[in-house]
């Protein structure tokens, strides 16, 4: 799954949705919840990711001594 990209998991978890959806025994979909839930804590920590290195470059930015022209 890491290397997967998030438009990737998201599409996974869609189609795993779909399929629960349809399903009536939810005892055969013991293991489609847990990588929906795998899929889901996935994409929560490259959302983290992303946003730690727009605020680490954001951050360079700021405290870079602005150039005498």
């Amino acid at each position: 799954i890491k290397n997967k990209s998030i438009e990737e998991i998201q599409k996974e978890a869609s189609e795993i949705i779909e399929i629960l959806e349809k399903e009536a025994n939810l005892e055969n979909s013991i293991e489609k919840y847990q990588r929906l839930i795998l899929l889901n804590n996935c994409i929560e920590q490259k959302f983290k990711d992303k946003s730690n290195k727009i605020l680490k470059k954001n951050f360079q930015i700021l405290t870079k001594p602005l150039s005498k022209t």
